[in-house]
């Protein structure tokens, strides 16, 4: 956080003013545009917002050129996460060329059961996530063929896109290799294989919990479910429209070994597209003259070239027979996912200006002022890592920025240093995505193709995992002392 102890002094009330004037501008975009805010009205507003900020920082005594400064090094955060969107948007049109996205949902269709869709795809998202330590890479890949699964059956793609993030974040959040795992551990001093540890005793629970809801919602038959003609049916179509065989596999072989070997998502998520490509001209050479369409005097290799970019760039458009499954399978391309960057540029604008102002540091200091126990200070963590994530829109600062402020708070109160990496975690993690102009929620949105606030209601795990922890708190719960690492019971009187 920069230093603003030269400003002018501010009040709470004065650093609520952005934040109440992104509130009023957000409502009126949903308002006037419904699920199509995204689309810019969003962007709009937080530019806004953040000009309000940039106006009460001026007035504290910020120069423009300070004010400028602070907004740059805050977007440069979320360039990392534009690369990997933009690869993202390649992978997934190279994956729909290739018929490795349809060979995934041709066999989900034959495998996966309408009642136990639901609590199946969140075990599946958690174990892969686990495997490659990565929620995002779990979601852009098979997350995205278990929610087109869903559609195909009849499900819900909102509760089915709530169990891939539930089961995602699950697997991440446990999973060493995660950088946000290692993240909380290293901003706390404590260490990695103990914070894991610790975090079984919040995570486990919910994720116990959203699995018995997920299990119920499928028992319910609350979403319906795709006749047997109609499933036979898609998947015949899938039969005539592509290759189905064993190298439609290679590409998302390759992701989860290069995953598993620790390489970041970047060029891992980069290799998985061009795997794609080759699979695509090599084994699928029908479907993509097919897709470009022939030309007379045109060349099979200018041919091929042509269907290559065009997937990379503009994503790809299927021509099945089934208008449903036509929509289900057009899509990616890197042109597609400039929107969502642009959201998330504007988020971290906002964001920034915030923080380069001091605006954000006086919210966090007078919610410091409300602490008296350890159930307050726990509270207060999960409330500041999620006003991080909202205002912020970064899920590294919501981790980052609660880290630094109450290391020496919970040090001071007897309180080992995996109890606030946990905490982090459980509210900093796990609520990034379930904020539509974060980084992840954006994310999310994006690679599954269902809206935030749309998949919110059903991410269990995400929104469960901080209720849990401030339970915890004002219960004393399995929290550790500083001196013994045992299991601190009645050590200050819940609040």
């Amino acid at each position: 956080m920069p230093d603003t102890s030269s400003l002018k002094p501010a009040s709470i009330w004065v650093a609520l003013i952005p934040l109440l004037t992104l509130i009023t501008l957000l409502f009126l975009s949903v308002k006037f545009y419904g699920d199509g805010s995204s689309g810019g009205a969003n962007q709009i507003a937080l530019l806004l917002a953040a000009a309000v900020a940039h106006i009460i920082g001026w007035r504290r005594g910020l120069s423009w050129k300070e004010l400028e400064q602070g907004t740059v090094d805050g977007i440069s955060r979320a360039m990392g996460a534009c690369l990997i969107l933009f690869a993202v948007g390649a992978l997934i049109g190279a994956w729909m060329l290739s018929g490795t996205a349809p060979a995934m949902i041709y066999y989900g269709l034959a495998i996966l059961s309408p009642s136990w869709f639901f609590p199946a795809t969140m075990v599946i998202c958690a174990l892969v996530a686990m495997a490659i330590g990565s929620s995002w890479t779990t979601a852009a890949t098979v997350g995205l063929a278990l929610v087109g699964i869903s559609t195909l059956l009849g499900l819900n793609p909102a509760i089915a896109a709530g169990s891939v993030i539930s089961g995602a974040y699950f697997g991440d959040k446990l999973s060493p290799l995660s950088d946000t795992t290692n993240l909380a551990p290293a901003m706390v001093g404590t260490d990695l294989f103990t914070h894991i540890q610790h975090m079984l005793w919040t995570t486990v629970p919910s994720f116990i919990i959203a699995l018995i809801l997920f299990t119920i919602i499928g028992w319910g038959g609350v979403s319906g479910a795709g006749s047997a003609a109609a499933i036979e049916e898609t998947r015949l179509a899938l039969e005539n429209s592509f290759n189905l065989g064993i190298p439609t596999f290679i590409p998302l072989i390759l992701l989860i070994t290069l995953a598993l070997k620790k390489v970041p998502a970047y060029p891992a998520i980069g290799i998985g597209a061009l795997a794609g490509i080759l699979v695509a001209v090599t084994y699928q050479t029908e479907g993509v003259i097919t897709f470009v369409g022939a030309a007379e005097g045109v060349g099979q290799f200018e041919i091929l070239m042509k269907g290559v970019w065009q997937s990379l760039f503009g994503g790809y458009t299927a021509n099945t027979g089934l208008a449903d499954l036509d929509d289900l399978l057009s899509r990616g391309g890197m042109g597609n996912m400039v929107t969502t960057v642009w959201l998330i540029i504007t988020a971290l604008t906002f964001g920034a200006s915030m923080e380069r102002t001091g605006l954000l540091q006086v919210i966090t200091t007078a919610l410091l002022k409300g602490v008296k126990g350890t159930g307050s200070l726990i509270a207060t963590t999960v409330l500041t890592a999620i006003g991080v994530n909202i205002l912020a829109a970064d899920q590294y600062m919501a981790i980052v920025l609660p880290g630094r402020m109450y290391r020496l708070e919970f040090e001071k109160r007897g309180l080992a240093p995996q109890n606030l990496s946990r905490t982090i975690e459980d509210a900093g993690t796990m609520t990034s995505a379930l904020v539509p102009w974060n980084t992840c929620g954006a994310f999310m949105a994006a690679s599954l193709g269902v809206p935030t606030l749309a998949y919110l209601p059903y991410a269990f795990l995400n929104f469960l995992n901080p209720i849990i922890a401030i339970i915890y708190g004002f219960t004393n719960f399995a929290l550790v002392r500083i001196e013994d690492e045992k299991p601190l019971e009645q050590a200050q009187p819940a609040e």
